[in-house]
């Protein structure tokens, strides 16, 4: 038995022990189970079969395009950017209706019948000599553009749902998202080993099967045990969603809805251009709005939206560099690389499992050195960041040049670089999720969110473009083309260290933006107002400031 098979051995009897977990969950009469809810647990393996099914495709998606439908380099890096820029937009969509509409479960539940559908279309590939030719490439567009809306129903309701099964100051809640987070990678590690190993040894067919399989799985959870979601995440409106529309119950409308933005994103998807452009004029109202908001409230509340857009611009940068993950950094690793033997998609993998292994210890050391009044602030970890990302590539580009450009990158310099990128993130992301919560107005959160998320679908676009800058189609000779992508990656590598010093320079005046020291929750507020004393300078008891 060689490694490989060894790997998915390893991989799918995990998988049934996490089945076996999850029906002893079910099975068990308690309401509860290991402290929590036990619909907690239905959502966490609704979403990591999720995971599995997207990072498992993901895995792939640049080979595919590469050496099925014969993309150059150039062109399948644009692609993979404006695919993975519009899964981070869709959310707004998906986002809006399940508010304002049909609630999260409804919307988590189209969303994953809109997967389901995208995943087993990626497996019918046709012709596989024809290239772009070949037909069924409007299949694959079709594909792309159900996984894209699916997405967008699905990513971010099913995580509000988590939080619906707690009251607002449960103590539980962080262990809750913890957990949750924990799902997310599990099935995105898992996920890029079996459909990456099937996808690059049997076929795509196999590899895109197996991550639909993944998908109907997590749907066939999250419908079976709707029962413990306990009522929540459903519609504020529910009779609104009986009501006749244009013929039909208002509720197929709004499904209808979703296939033409499915309609619509097939066209996007094809034309990348566009969802650049839509990026750029859509990203500049967006913060302009942000701003002008921020200058009408005044106060403290201004400059903690100032900081906050400071960090989401940060973001932009990081993830436009992070995300070469997925495809320039995939097809060197293939290309350039000594594997051993081992498929290049596995290697996906590696991040999530960095992130199961460290994100506890890096929780803890956070708190640790709170306690001490050691932890750096939100802007100085932002900064951490940065320098870490940037390191990662440096590592890389010496680990190839010292070994010489013809011959293969010991594969210890790509679990280097997984490596800092990881810790990188452990420093930005979720402690980013955390200041956007802290930093934005009770009646900006949900534009300030979606300012966040929309930062990381600019940036994912960006690194599309980065990538096809890796593109070696005219240099003469394999060692000329491992130079082109070492230099671009020289080059983005300082970028990102030199920010990342900028960012900790100024970091001691983003933090005094952030007015820490008056942060009040709306309990505290409340109570201080009903006590008759002073509340929080330039706060009122809705969150709102006054000019």
């Amino acid at each position: 038995m060689g490694p490989q098979e060894i790997i998915v051995a390893v991989a799918a009897s995990f998988l049934i022990l996490l089945l076996i977990g999850g029906g002893t969950i079910v099975a068990s009469a308690k309401k509860e189970f290991a402290g929590h809810p036990k619909g907690l647990y239905v959502l966490f393996f609704a979403e990591m079969w999720e995971r599995f099914s997207y990072y498992g495709m993901r895995a792939l998606l640049i080979f595919y395009l590469t050496q099925h439908w014969l993309f150059n380099d150039e062109k399948a890096s644009v692609i993979y950017g404006a695919y993975t820029a519009l899964v981070y937009i869709a959310p707004v969509l998906g986002g809006y209706l399940a508010d304002k509409y049909l609630g999260q479960r409804k919307a988590v539940l189209f969303g994953a019948v809109l997967l389901t559908c995208g995943h087993f279309l990626m497996a019918f590939e046709g012709d596989p000599t024809a290239g772009q030719a070949n037909p069924m490439i409007n299949v694959f567009w079709a594909a792309l553009a159900f996984i894209i809306v699916g997405s967008g129903f699905l990513k971010a309701n099913i995580s509000v749902i988590v939080g619906q099964l707690y009251p607002r100051t449960d103590v539980r809640r962080d262990g809750a998202y913890t957990i949750f987070y924990m799902g997310i990678n599990v099935g995105a590690a898992v996920g890029t080993i079996i459909a990456g190993y099937l996808g690059q040894t049997y076929g795509w067919a196999y590899g895109f099967g197996a991550a639909g399989i993944g998908m109907l799985l997590g749907l066939v959870v999250f419908v079976i045990f709707k029962p413990l979601l306990e009522g929540k995440g459903e519609s504020s409106n529910p009779e609104a969603l009986t009501r006749p529309y244009m013929g039909i119950k208002f509720e197929w409308f709004l499904y209808l809805v979703g296939l033409v933005a499915v309609a619509v994103t097939w066209w996007l998807v094809q034309n990348q251009a566009i969802v650049g452009s839509i990026l750029g004029v859509f990203g500049a109202i967006l913060v302009s709005y942000v701003i002008w908001q921020a200058i009408k409230i005044g106060g403290n509340d201004r400059d903690r939206i100032f900081a906050a857009i400071f960090l989401i611009i940060g973001s932009i940068l990081f993830w436009a560099l992070f995300e070469q993950a997925g495809s320039s950094l995939n097809l060197f690793t293939d290309r350039y690389v000594d594997r051993q033997g081992v498929e290049a998609s596995l290697f996906q993998s590696i991040n999530p499992i960095y992130i199961i292994l460290l994100a506890p210890l890096f929780a803890g050391l956070w708190t640790w050195l709170g306690r001490r009044g050691l932890e750096p602030s939100a802007p100085a970890k932002f900064g951490l960041g940065l320098i870490q990302l940037g390191l990662g590539f440096l590592v890389l580009v010496w680990g190839a040049g010292a070994v010489g450009m013809e011959n293969a990158t010991p594969v210890l310099f790509i679990f280097l670089i997984y490596l800092l990128h990881t810790t990188g993130e452990l420093c930005l992301s979720p402690v980013g999720l955390s200041a956007m919560n802290r930093l934005a107005p009770k009646h900006m959160a949900s534009l300030i969110m979606g300012t966040w998320f929309f930062a990381s679908a600019t940036g994912n676009f960006v690194a599309g473009l980065i990538a096809a800058a890796t593109g070696s189609e005219e240099a003469s000779g394999e060692g000329a083309a491992k130079e082109v992508v070492l230099s671009v990656y020289d080059k983005i590598g300082w970028v990102s260290v030199a920010v990342g010093v900028g960012v900790i320079v100024v970091s001691p005046l983003i933090r005094r933006l952030m007015h820490l020291d008056t942060l009040r929750d709306d309990e505290e507020l409340a109570g201080m107002s009903e006590l008759g004393e002073p509340q929080a300078a330039g706060t009122n008891l809705t969150g709102e400031t006054k000019a």
